[in-house]
């Protein structure tokens, strides 16, 4: 009888060890689900800020093609003003020239 009990005893222990083991597995199914959910989420959000940071990369690019672009005509104007005022020195030279009186020798 004692080996009954001793049988009985080990098989209700066996019984709650079991319990405790399948509580314990549904408690990790449910945080594996919500680690899951968790892990989807960064992924996108990570996707996201990818597309973000690519999207800001293209502007980027192409804010740098146009100031080269407006930095070449600055320095087109730049030589077209320099040429102007050039051109203005010597008309302006050739006016006062022109406007001072002849000295003849007297």
């Amino acid at each position: 009888m004692a080996d009954l009990e001793e049988l009985e005893g080990r098989v209700a222990r066996l019984e709650r060890a079991v319990a405790e083991v399948q509580q314990d597995a549904a408690a990790a199914r449910v945080l594996a689900g919500a680690a899951d959910r968790d892990v989807s989420g960064f992924r996108e959000e990570l996707r996201a800020h990818t597309r973000t940071l690519n999207a800001l990369r293209e502007t980027q690019i192409e804010q740098g093609r146009q100031l080269s672009d407006q930095g070449r005509q600055l320095d087109e104007l730049q030589q077209q003003v320099q040429e102007g005022f050039s051109t203005l020195n010597t008309g302006m030279a050739q006016i006062v020239a022109l406007l001072r009186p002849e000295q003849d020798g007297d």
